[in-house]
């Protein structure tokens, strides 16, 4: 397995360049420039200015020019300056909002898994059982909400109507005077709602590939035989139908990974979350070119990253997978 794990960063390394080249193009053929957030708010700004600034920066030099620059750094593991007023390190505008992004999403993640695997497996192993109908209605609810809209109902109605809980931010105004009890609570309601909304969608899709997993698997000759075997239900189903019906499961895992920072990019901006999902909004706005393109190294880094884990994971979980030696 080892031989196969570096062949496979091997190959990594030039499927990461061709992404950083693609969308190193595909960002400079975006309408707008870097310079509009200056000039078109500024009248006394003219094009001497901007002429200085594409210098600075390299702008003012062919897209092959200033991508070997960029790749240059990058290598050195320097992402570049921001191109925003406040002259940050990309790398510390980046570390300082991922730590959140993660957090928000890895509860939600947690809350997925713990959700989404006993209800399908309960929806297959009670087919057609009221219990399934009512929880097909609710996948099909889950997929059809979007999340934008289920956060802005539940920030109406859950914040602003009942006022149960807070719409924006990670901790209220008074939080430094709060008692170390409140602290936690202020905590924990701010983030009540963005979990929900990032593990709703997440949780009606999951569910229905377990259901659909755990229903090919009991149909399988070995199940039958284990039930013939006079086996408990119990140690029939989640013993020897459940480790293989979690493999789709893990296979979709590998690309939850990449989705912890760029899935966040709809309720981080709706509840104020100063994420990375917020960053990569505001840069996209801003045209922040050097901070766009590192959010884009990450999440396609993790992304590679993602794949790999699921298939070492399938060998883990499936000790009938092996990997070739070739």
């Amino acid at each position: 397995m080892l031989a196969y794990v570096a062949k496979r960063i091997a190959f990594m390394i030039p499927m990461l360049l061709g992404i950083t080249i693609i969308s190193f193009g595909l960002m400079h053929l975006a309408p707008g420039s870097p310079t509009e957030l200056y000039t078109e708010m500024n009248p006394k700004v003219g094009a001497e200015f901007k002429a200085r600034f594409e210098a600075y920066y390299g702008l003012d030099k062919p897209l092959p020019v200033q991508y070997a620059t960029w790749l240059s750094k990058v290598v050195r593991l320097d992402l570049g300056i921001s191109f925003s007023p406040d002259k940050r390190p990309v790398w510390d505008k980046i570390t300082e909002r991922l730590p959140i992004t993660l957090l928000l999403n890895g509860i939600g993640l947690v809350v997925i898994l713990a959700t989404a695997i006993p209800l399908g497996v309960l929806s297959a192993v009670r087919r057609g059982s009221r219990f399934d109908r009512v929880t097909t209605v609710f996948v099909f609810v889950g997929f059809s909400i979007p999340s934008f809209w289920l956060a802005l109902l539940l920030m109406k109605w859950l914040g602003v109507d009942l006022g149960w809980l807070p719409i924006s931010g990670l901790q209220s105004l008074d939080y430094p005077s709060l008692s170390p009890l409140g602290k936690v609570w202020d905590r924990v309601s701010h983030l009540l709602l963005p979990v929900l909304v990032s593990a709703f969608g997440g949780l009606a899709g999951i569910s229905r590939y377990m259901r659909g997993s755990m229903l090919e698997v009991i149909r399988q000759d070995y199940i039958t035989a284990a039930r013939a075997k006079g086996l408990p239900e119990g140690k029939v189903v989640y013993v020897h139908a459940l480790r293989n019906s979690v493999l789709p499961i893990v296979t979709l895992m590998g690309f939850w990974i990449p989705a912890l920072i760029g899935g966040s990019v709809i309720f981080e901006t709706i509840f104020a979350i100063p994420g990375m999902g917020q960053l990569f909004y505001q840069s996209v706005m801003s045209r922040d070119y050097p901070v766009i393109q590192g959010i884009l190294l990450l999440g396609s880094a993790l992304t590679l990253l993602g794949n790999l884990v699921a298939d070492v994971t399938y060998a883990l979980v499936d000790p009938r997978i092996r990997f070739g030696r070739s």
